[in-house]
Order: structure tokens, then C-alpha cells, then sequence
């Protein structure tokens, strides 16, 4: 849940590392450091904070350097200090960064002790910089030290390694933890996310789990977990430095929130042709996979998770097949029982998601069917893992609380159960287009409910002093007041439950009193009467309900009840309209609140440890 970025070139990389820790602050945020090597010796600059607090810090010297590795933080091992921050180094020779986790570091630190070695930091990482430099002081060079540390490594991670003895080497490996090379002119780069590298080079390589790298200036050399000499593809990436800017806005957030009608357009571009969804958008042997499909299992975590329960309603109603929806965390260690006509769906922003990426290893070996991931990143862990991929394309997404990629992730879900419903004969023609036909209104729907952001901003400041609310709604809006509580909570630090508002008698009705904000999402379905019902309660309680409603309000405004109507939407299509009232609201509380949007405290955007 951490940055990394190295460099080896011809020119001071310095600039290059802290341009890298600015693009992937958004990853990990506590602290930010990195090291590099002048003359022989090796040098460390850190800081407990943000990177621009350790930029300041380097416009204060003069360090220039060939070499560097640097990293951004977020703590799991040892609280966030300027001590425990990264990089992490052993008799001012050897220096590491590190993502992932190692598990046996608590034995290997004792080892390590006994040997001689004093430990500065709480951190799991320090020990792998110590026990490279014990094999180095055996008499092996940079490479052979740091083969020899990771076979005795156990957990995750992705490192890159420098050594003051060895100032035209950078070393890096991957095992469980994403890392990438970058490629230039004379000049080589590494990097946990491809967007730290956007400014200086689009030629990627991508590692596989096992693969360790020796970079020099001019060449690499990879060798995969066998220590077999590899060659790796090199890639062009499409992403470019000017699509992480915030541009005219204030935060990532706002950002990408007014960027969903365009994320969706592109995510429906060339899938849809004379008002059917082209099963060929699941790849080339789609027709084969899906074809003893008899039940479908998502998997995944967070916002996605919430996405999932959304699929599960429209693939059980519409496409008429039965789906289960899983918490990745809870699924690899519950033993479930394999069943082989299982299309497994794991969904995942950034593809790295660690708990997911174990689960749908989990479901090859006990021998579930066909996978497909849907996720936002090409080339990531779990689209190379999955038998079938649907590319959501909402373009990098900064912001921790996810917006655009949740509203992808249902439309590319919507996708994949028309092509189940049509398969399986549960949908005619004549209804795919309509569903078709809502898709494709989909993006003009959003940006009518982006018009409300003013009057949401009012309702807002109603919440500066609240410290809990409920979210309610029924059926397939369950898991959308789930997500707009996930968002509450997650950027304003208000506490937020969500529940389905038939279960109001059976507990939760007992904290509704004045103080206890009541947001609810009632579209104009076949639940809306139940739900009226259900919201009478809350009002007989003394709640203050603020109700987001379809044109034909639910219920009246009053001293304690706000309806903010959406107009006339599809019901089937629903689900992802109603979404963008609780981005907004979220948004504009936590503005209110003065929290930090886009890094929420505690919280990082690409969860890469279990």
C-alpha cells in the first residue's frame, strides 16, 4: 500500500524520485524518503508527513545523484515516523525500499540480532536490508546478496536495492507486490504504479511474481523465480503525466466525479453494436469459457464489493442465473466448496488488490470454473491472472474514495449480465435494447444529477456537527446506501451505517433521534410504497430524513424532511444514478468538516497487503 520509485541514469535523478513520490502519494501517505549514492557514499533524506515536506527539505541541499531509490508510506509495520519511514539501510552501505509484508521478519530480526546487528526502526523491512549486507560481508556482490536474502523471505513484497559499494547497480524484485521497469535513453527506471513514471518514459515492462531485475544504464537483466534468464515484453503505456492533474478543480475527488458521463462513454465505446452488447468485450475465447456457465461467483473488496452485491440483483432477475457475492478477505479462509460451471468475477480497481488476487487463486485450485476480472488497470496482477478481462476505462483514478471506477465497474457488470441473460435465453432481443438503450443514456443521466452538486452543498452543512447517520434502501438500492456510507465515513470520519430499510424495527430504529441524520435512496420501483412505509417510522421518531427521490416524491419537504428529486430514470440503470447524489453529499461534508479528501486519514488507495 506503498510507493516506489528508482532510477539509474546519466543525469541527477533526484528531481525524477520526487516528481515519482508525488504521483503515487496517493498510494500511501505517512511518510516519504528516499536514498542515493555520491562518491561512494550513501545518503538518506526522509520525513514523517507528505512529499512535499520532504521536497522542501531537498530545495535545502545540494544533493545531485546518478542513482536513487525513493518511496511514500503507509504504516503497517511500526507507527508512522520519520524512523520507521523508508528507505531503510544497513551499515550506511546498503539501502532498501520496500512494499508488502514479511512475515517471518520477527525470526529473522532475531537471527539477525545475534549476529550483531542493531535495528533502528519497528519495521519488518530493516531486516532485509541487514541480512543483504551479511551476505555481502560473506564476500558475494550487490546481486548474488540480495538472491540469496529473498529465498529466505517469506510473505510479500516489491524492493529495489542500491549499495555505496556498488554505485552502477540497482536490483529489484517482485514476489506478491506490483513492480514495473521503465525504459529510456541510456537511463532505467522501477516503479510500483506506472504513474510514477509517466513524465519520464511510456516504455514499461511489466515482472512476474519471482522475477529479480539487475538494472544498469544501458540493460537489464531479468531472471524469473526458477533463476532462469527472462526476457520480459516491453510495453507502450497509454497513460500520459497530464491525465493525473486535478486541472480546474479542487481535489482528485471533485475531479473524477464530474469525469464519470466520459468514463462510461469509454467504457461502452466499441462494446455495444446495433443494440446488443458484443460478447467478443470478454475476449477472444469468451464463447468457449461461458459456455456450461451455471452460476456466477464475485469476488472482491471495499466500493467493488458494493458493486458486486448491485451485479448480484441484476444477474438473478435479469439474466436469470444464480450469483454469490464474496468478501475476498473472508473467502480464502472459509473453505467453500468448489463447483466447476462457476464463472468466477473478481473485481479490483487497480488489479494489485492482495486479498483478491489471493481469492481467485483460491478458486483455481480448488478448481471453480472460468475467471474474469473487471478491473480499471491493463497489465496489472489480476488481469494477467484471469481467463477473461473486461476493461472498465475510467482512466487513472487519485482520489482514495473511488467514484468513476465504481460507476465503470457497474456498467461493465450491467454488460456481462446481458450477455449471461443472453445466452442463457432470459432476455429477448427486443429487451436488450432496451436495457442497451438505458446503458447508452447512462452518461447525460449523470451529468443532470451533477447539477444538484449546489443544492446538495446546502444540505450538506447540516452535517458539520453530526458525528453518525444511517443510510437506507431496499432491494438493489441496499448496496447503494451501503457505498454512500462507505463514502461518508470514509473522507468526512462521520460514523455511517447502512441498512435495508425493512430492517428498521429490528434494531437500528433504536438510534434515530434528531441528531442521527436519515439519508435515503428511493427510486420509483416496485419497493417504494414498503419504503415509504419504512421512512414514516424514521419521522415518527423525530429523524431527519433527507430523502433522494425520482421526480413523483416519496414523501413532502418538511421541517424534517428534505426530498432532492433526480427526475424520471430507467430502474434498471437505477442503481448507478443514484450513486452521484451520495458522492456529492460526501464530498461537500467532508469540505464542511475540513478533512483531507482525497488521503483520508488511515486509508490507502491500492490495498497491495492482506
Amino acid at each position: 500500500m506503498c510507493g516506489i520509485i528508482a532510477a539509474i541514469a546519466q543525469r541527477n535523478v533526484v528531481p525524477i524520485l520526487i516528481e515519482g513520490l508525488k504521483r503515487l502519494e496517493y498510494r500511501g501517505y505517512d511518510s516519504a524518503g528516499f536514498a542515493t549514492i555520491n562518491e561512494q557514499q550513501l545518503e538518506t533524506l526522509k520525513v514523517l508527513g507528505k512529499v512535499n515536506e520532504l521536497e522542501t527539505k531537498v530545495n535545502n541541499t545540494n544533493l545531485s545523484s546518478p542513482i536513487g531509490i525513493a518511496h511514500t508510506r503507509w504504516a503497517t509495520h511500526g507507527k508512522p515516523s520519520e524512523i520507521n519511514s523508508h528507505p531503510h539501510t544497513s551499515k550506511d552501505k546498503i539501502a532498501v525500499v520496500h512494499n508488502g509484508i514479511i512475515e517471518n521478519h520477527a525470526e529473522l530480526r532475531k537471527q539477525l540480532e545475534e549476529k550483531g546487528y542493531e535495528f533502528e526502526s519497528d519495521t519488518d523491512t530493516e531486516v532485509i536490508a541487514h541480512q543483504i549486507h551479511y551476505y555481502i560481508d560473506q564476500g558475494k556482490n550487490l546481486y548474488a546478496a540480495v538472491s540469496d536474502t529473498l529465498k529466505i523471505l517469506e510473505g510479500s513484497y516489491g524492493i529495489a536495492v542500491i549499495s555505496s559499494d556498488e554505485p552502477d547497480h540497482l536490483i529489484a524484485a517482485r514476489h506478491g507486490s506490483p513492480l514495473i521497469i521503465g525504459l529510456g535513453i541510456g537511463e532505467c527506471f522501477v516503479a510500483s504504479d506506472v504513474q510514477a513514471l509517466t513524465s519520464v518514459t511510456q516504455r514499461i515492462i511489466y515482472l512476474e511474481d519471482g522475477d529479480l531485475v539487475e538494472l544498469q544504464r544501458d540493460k537489464i537483466n531479468i531472471t524469473d523465480a526458477s533463476g532462469n534468464p527472462v526476457t520480459r515484453a516491453e510495453q507502450l503505456s497509454q497513460l500520459r503525466g497530464g491525465s493525473t492533474d486535478r486541472g480546474e478543480y479542487r481535489h482528485y475527488m471533485q475531479k473524477e466525479m464530474f469525469e464519470q458521463p466520459q468514463a462510461i462513454i469509454d467504457t461502452l465505446e466499441g462494446r455495444i453494436h446495433n443494440g446488443h452488447v458484443a460478447e467478443a468485450a470478454l475476449g477472444p475465447n469468451a464463447e468457449t469459457l461461458l459456455e456450461n456457465i451455471d452460476s456466477v461467483r464475485i469476488i472482491a473488496c471495499g466500493t467493488s464489493y458494493h458493486a458486486g452485491l448491485v451485479a448480484s440483483y441484476w444477474l438473478e432477475s435479469v439474466a436469470k442465473i444464480q450469483c454469490t457475492v464474496e468478501i475476498a478477505s473472508e473467502f480464502r479462509y472459509r473453505q467453500p466448496l468448489p463447483t466447476p460451471n462457476t464463472l468466477v468475477v473478481t473485481l479490483s480497481q487497480s488489479g494489485e488488490t492482495a486479498d483478491t488476487l489471493a481469492a481467485l487463486e483460491e478458486t483455481k485450485r480448488l478448481g471453480f470454473g472460468p475467471s474474469l476480472s473487471i478491473c480499471n488497470v491493463a497489465e496489472s496482477s489480476l488481469v494477467r491472472a484471469s481467463d477473461m478481462v473486461l476493461m472498465t476505462y475510467a482512466g487513472p483514478e487519485i482520489g482514495v474514495a473511488s467514484t468513476k471506477a465504481f460507476t465503470t465497474q457497474l456498467v461493465a457488470l450491467l454488460m456481462l449480465t446481458v450477455i449471461l441473460g443472453r445466452r442463457r435465453g432470459s432476455i429477448s432481443s427486443e429487451q436488450e435494447q432496451e436495457i442497451v438503450k438505458a446503458m447508452l443514456s447512462i452518461p447525460k443521466q449523470i451529468e443532470k444529477v451533477l447539477e444538484l452538486n449546489d443544492p446538495i452543498e446546502e444540505i450538506a452543512e447540516q452535517f458539520a456537527d453530526k458525528r453518525h447517520s444511517l443510510f437506507l434502501g431496499r432491494g438493489i438500492q441496499y448496496p447503494i446506501a451501503m457505498e454512500g456510507a462507505l463514502k461518508l465515513k470514509e473522507i468526512s470520519y462521520i460514523h455511517a451505517e447502512a441498512y435495508p430499510a425493512g430492517e428498521l424495527k429490528h434494531g437500528p430504529l433504536a438510534l434515530v433521534d434528531a441528531d442521527m441524520p436519515v439519508i435515503a435512496v428511493a427510486p420509483n420501483n416496485s419497493l417504494q410504497e414498503k419504503l415509504k412505509s419504512n421512512l414514516q417510522e424514521v419521522e415518527a421518531r423525530g429523524g431527519q430524513l433527507l430523502i433522494f427521490a425520482n421526480h413523483q416524491a416519496i414523501m413532502k419537504n418538511s421541517e424534517y424532511i428534505q426530498v432532492l428529486q433526480l427526475g424520471e430514470i430507467e430502474e434498471i440503470i437505477s442503481p448507478i444514478i443514484y450513486t452521484i447524489p451520495l458522492q456529492l453529499l460526501s464530498y461537500h461534508v467532508a469540505l464542511i468538516k475540513g478533512t483531507d479528501v482525497d488521503q483520508p486519514r488511515n486509508l490507502a488507495k491500492s490495498v497491495t497487503v492482506e
